[in-house]
């Protein structure tokens, strides 16, 4: 049966970031949905952000377009042109090779609830605006913007 029982999908709290780029994301908590129903071309995620964390570095996609839908609570969008207050029912895009570096962080007092939608492109370069770190679909690892890996990458 297509359907998800969301319960008992594995949840992975924190972000995968060499430290100490991991701390401001360690209380998020992300279920992923679209891995559980075995899709392939596109991922959607389920994720729970506790007041003062992050979603994630502020970065942007080379090959992959990214949309997120907030279901409860509110978060600040940060992007290059600046900041946006999202709440539930609100959602953003952001097209891939914008090079519009983009996160948002929970600064309210509540839990705040959001999908994330996103292509799966092999192709795909992840880089990071605000700090010396980008990351490949085709190995997942961390490395500085010249390539040089982290140590625990």
């Amino acid at each position: 049966m297509p359907k998800i029982d969301i319960a008992i999908v594995p949840a992975r709290k924190g972000a995968p970031y060499p430290a100490p780029f991991d701390a401001p994301c360690a209380e998020r908590i992300r279920k992923r949905l679209g891995n559980a129903g075995g899709l392939a071309d596109f991922g959607v995620n389920l994720m729970r952000l506790p007041p003062g964390n992050w979603s994630s570095q502020r970065h942007w996609h080379s090959h992959e377009d990214e949309f997120v839908y907030l279901l409860e609570g509110e978060v600040v969008l940060v992007e290059d042109g600046g900041e946006t207050v999202l709440r539930a029912g609100d959602c953003a895009a952001f097209p891939k090779g914008s090079g519009n570096g983009h996160h948002m962080i929970n600064r309210s007092d509540a839990v705040a609830v959001y999908l994330e939608v996103g292509s799966r492109s092999p192709d795909d370069l992840t880089t990071c605006s605000d700090i010396d770190m980008m990351s490949a679909n085709s190995d997942g690892r961390f490395v500085h913007k010249d390539g040089t890996p982290y140590p625990d990458g």
